[in-house]
């Protein structure tokens, strides 16, 4: 029998790898695809047929397509800083929907594609009021999560011209070995573990009293594998992560003990987000309820921090192309001044 083909975009960034890492386990053969922006080549596992490149490279996504004849397509590659993507909103365009448009356009000239799978984000949400379902009617509210949604929007277009299989993952809020720690801008987990490995306060916006629901990977990418051969899943959106959510403070404390620090918090000015925001994953469990192992924070964290003390810390990424100053966050602002004057 011939192996099922799948490409992994984002390959070599968090998820991403970790999902071509369980494709690989389920017998597919994996091309994965990865700018390198925020991944890293240490990541990607092994037996995969790697390329170095950008979604937004159409000729590059055609001629992957033209000559692999993919069976599956898993969309992970984005620019997922979501509060940033009010500064740089023509680059958060352009790599997280242009380059999905161009995989969507690949797919339905292909006629090979059984499904294609995307992760979106709860981003989409925006203000709705927790726990957030698939059922609510979208509201973004930064252009990340208007990005997301114009792509899901496109898939179900595509289904309906073309017959195009889909689904769709909102996952929130995902931790764990190879993530990016040295982004200074996303992954609030990773940046403290960062920070503590570089004998600095853990900094939080606000009085961190916000509330998320933070979600180990095994969690995520298992479910988010499985999509290519759950048939009951084509077609269908699911909210994946954790179920219960944690402050911020109380999130930095789990971080610090399993870091083997005692908590040392900066507060940062407020940034404008949600206070508040978490799913409910009825539907998720309904499908694939066999694969979630519901991580407890702590043995999550630990784990991470176990990966994170060995790899030791990363410098930060400073994102320099700003677009748009107007109204941000100040510690960023200063944090990107003092990476330009250093370069100078």
């Amino acid at each position: 029998m011939k192996k099922p083909i799948s490409l992994v975009t984002g390959c070599s960034g968090f998820i991403g790898s970790h999902v071509a890492q369980e494709l690989i386990k389920m017998g597919h053969t994996v091309i994965g695809l990865d700018d390198l922006s925020g991944g890293f080549v240490e990541n990607n596992p092994g037996n995969m047929i790697f390329y170095n490149g950008s979604i937004t490279d159409a000729t590059l996504v055609n001629g992957l397509f033209e000559q692999y004849q993919f069976d599956y397509v898993f969309h992970l590659a984005a620019y997922a800083a979501e509060g940033l993507s009010h500064f740089i909103r023509r680059y958060n365009y352009n790599d997280n929907l242009i380059g999905s448009i161009n995989l969507i356009n690949a797919a339905v000239n292909a006629r090979t594609v059984k499904n294609f799978i995307f992760t979106s984000s709860i981003a989409v949400y925006g203000s709705n009021e927790p726990p957030l379902r698939e059922a609510m009617t979208p509201k973004p509210e930064d252009p990340y999560g208007i990005a997301k949604f114009a792509v899901e929007m496109d898939l179900h277009c595509a289904h309906r011209m073309w017959g195009l299989n889909y689904t769709i993952f909102r996952p929130h809020n995902v931790y764990g070995e190879n993530q990016n720690i040295g982004d200074p801008y996303r992954n609030v987990i990773g940046i403290f573990m960062n920070q503590i490995l570089q004998n600095k306060p853990m900094t939080i916006f606000g009085d961190g009293s916000q509330t998320r629901a933070f979600s180990y990977i095994s969690d995520v990418a298992p479910i988010i594998a499985s999509a290519a051969v759950r048939t009951e899943a084509y077609n269908k959106i699911f909210n994946v992560g954790a179920d219960v959510p944690y402050s911020v403070n109380t999130l930095a404390t789990v971080v610090a003990q399993a870091m083997g620090v005692k908590p040392d918090i900066q507060y940062l000015e407020a940034r404008k987000e949600a206070l508040h925001a978490f799913s409910d994953h009825e539907n998720v469990k309904a499908v694939f309820g066999d694969l979630i192992k519901n991580v407890p924070l702590e043995e999550g964290v630990s784990r991470m921090a176990a990966w994170a003390k060995g790899f030791g810390a990363r410098p930060g990424q400073i994102f320099e192309d700003i677009e748009v100053y107007m109204n941000m966050p100040p510690s960023w602002k200063r944090l990107i001044v003092s990476q330009t004057k250093k370069a100078a």
